[in-house]
């Protein structure tokens, strides 16, 4: 395994917009697809993004695979930094889907998040019906703390004290 993770940057411009492309159909299948607009407004959408890193409310990540050139193959998030917390959000890529990059790249997001960025708590929301990431989230020691809903679906709110 030669996985790694960084903190989202400009230069990963062109092969987060590559990885996203890639994957539109796959994620869209467990959920709602982010529509045309993302790809066409994909870079005032990065800026936004970098610009939210820069101001220390949200962390973006992508996850590298070990191929030549380090292809992107995830994204690992936190978001709503705030009083030592945040929100953990991921995706992998359907290529590498299956092969423990999720549950590697959420244990390793748990370390940066305590080490680097002194956070004490993370969450996220899964649906019931996405139990391949609930069990991500179990393994690496989240519990469910109660019902969660959002626009198009209900699922579980899950912590985990770091």
């Amino acid at each position: 395994m030669a996985w790694s993770i960084e903190l989202l940057a400009a230069a990963h411009r062109d092969r987060l917009l590559s990885f996203e492309e890639r994957n539109r159909e796959y994620f869209a299948r467990s959920i709602p697809d982010r529509g045309d607009e993302f790809f066409t407004q994909f870079d005032h959408r990065l800026q936004v993004l970098l610009e939210a890193q820069d101001a220390g409310t949200d962390l973006f990540h992508v996850i590298l695979g070990p191929e030549g050139g380090q292809p992107i193959i995830g994204r690992i998030n936190l978001t709503d930094v705030d009083a030592g917390g945040a929100s953990l959000g991921y995706r992998v890529a359907e290529a590498a889907a299956g092969r423990g990059v999720a549950t590697w790249a959420v244990g390793r997001i748990c370390e940066v998040a305590a080490g680097s960025y002194g956070l004490r708590t993370l969450t996220a929301e899964v649906s019931h019906e996405n139990l391949a990431s609930r069990r991500v989230l179990e393994r690496n020691g989240f519990h469910v703390q109660g019902p969660a809903t959002w626009d198009g679906g209900t699922g579980v709110r899950m912590r985990r004290f770091l």
